[in-house]
């Protein structure tokens, strides 16, 4: 079935916004990523073709666009200073990671046998890159059944992921706010604070005059430090979104690129709905047919994986200061990556605080750490453990 683009446009969106109502009518209860991927999956095996998401025009050239501005302007939410003092976070990440191969290499080898805790491990500890690996590493073999169960741990793992960490951040989230309810932490104290930070010491740019942050200028400076990080990721050795992180962390710190920067741009909300939409339509793999086929070992494996991440990335969380729900949803990023870390973090804020001061500290507290985490274990060690597992299958 074909759609104008408007149309294919309008369905994408009507989705998307039915999910963001009724994670605010629930209060981030059943998160709107959760939501959104149900209706979509359902369209898909109803009466939405699989392409509908490429029909409105959300294809992969503005996709991987949406991505590299993203990521750069992430970097802009962070100092140099701020994202090393999250070296703990890192460690709980991989942790997390450590905690999956553990329970799905014992206890799920001798459930569902070697090829298949084989396949589906790395697509569980992170991204597509290593579903793609693994999928076609075990397609290449003659391994039909483990190419489609590597394809489907992917598409389904979110569906375990988001309500968890839904429910875990919007405990934080409460524990936080409850903070500032109590005295205990001050927000006036804490801009303050913000306030009289010392200026990057190594700002070599002096700041751009506000009427002169407009949004064709700051999506060209973004654009510009985007491109240069593409460029250099070869060079470096490392996945290029991860360089377009870093790239905005130093683009901030040298005064070339502001804070927020996509914020400031008003373009924020809209490279956010593209990148959702296009997640979603990885959705159209999952027939009935495959999850049939394969549903044993998948959801097998997943509750294997999951059980072990939690207790690993909670015991070492509780070393390093961090409560369990904390812990355990820095680790879970694992199941879905950026944006859906973004979006769950910001839904989980804003149901479980009473003002604009309790949001604040809440996002400020929780958002750096899931977006390392979601870097650490998706972008970072899912590639490298899919790396050396295919050499295991």
């Amino acid at each position: 079935m074909d759609f104008s683009v408007t149309q294919a446009f309008s369905i994408v969106l009507l989705i998307l916004a039915v999910g963001e109502l009724v994670s605010m009518k629930t209060k981030a209860m059943i998160p709107s990523v959760f939501v959104s991927a149900v209706l979509f999956i359902i369209g898909f095996w109803t009466i939405l073709p699989g392409d509908i998401v490429a029909q409105s025009s959300f294809a992969t050239p503005v996709v991987y666009l949406s991505m590299y501005l993203l990521l750069t302007h992430m970097g802009t939410l962070m100092s140099l200073k701020e994202l090393l003092a999250q070296w703990k976070t890192l460690v709980i990440a991989l942790a997390g990671i450590v905690g999956i191969i553990i329970l799905t290499m014992t206890v799920g080898k001798l459930l569902f046998g070697w090829e298949n805790v084989v396949a589906a491990t790395p697509p569980l500890t992170g991204g597509v890159v290593a579903s793609i690996l693994m999928s076609t590493a075990a397609a290449e073999r003659g391994l039909t059944s483990i190419a489609v169960l590597a394809t489907a741990m992917y598409v389904i793992q979110g569906f375990f992921g988001y309500p968890i960490t839904s429910f875990l951040l919007k405990k934080e989230a409460g524990r936080l706010a409850a903070k500032i309810k109590s005295g205990e932490i001050e927000m006036n104290k804490v801009e303050e604070e913000e306030a009289n930070k010392e200026e990057s010491k190594f700002r070599i740019i002096p700041p751009l005059p506000e009427k002169y942050q407009t949004t064709y200028v700051i999506l060209f400076k973004l654009g510009l430090v985007a491109a240069l990080a593409v460029m250099a990721a070869p060079i470096l050795h490392l996945n290029e979104f991860v360089v377009c992180m870093l790239f905005g962390v130093i683009g901030r710190e040298i005064g070339f690129l502001e804070e927020k920067a996509l914020v400031k741009s008003g373009s924020f909300g809209f490279l956010i709905t593209i990148l959702m939409a296009f997640i979603f339509a990885g959705l159209s793999d999952a027939t009935p047919e495959m999850l049939t086929e394969i549903a044993v070992p998948l959801f097998g494996i997943i509750v294997l994986g999951i059980t072990g991440m939690a207790v690993v990335s909670a015991i070492v969380g509780k070393a390093f200061g961090y409560t369990k729900e904390m812990s355990i949803s820095i680790a879970m990023t694992a199941l879905y990556g950026f944006p859906a870390n973004y979006i769950l973090t910001i839904e989980s804020a804003r149901a479980n605080t009473k003002n604009d001061e309790e949001y604040q500290y809440a996002v400020d507290e929780m958002l750096p750490k899931m977006l390392v985490g979601g870097f650490a274990t998706v972008t970072i060690a899912s590639v490298i453990i899919a790396g050396f597992f295919v050499k295991l299958l």
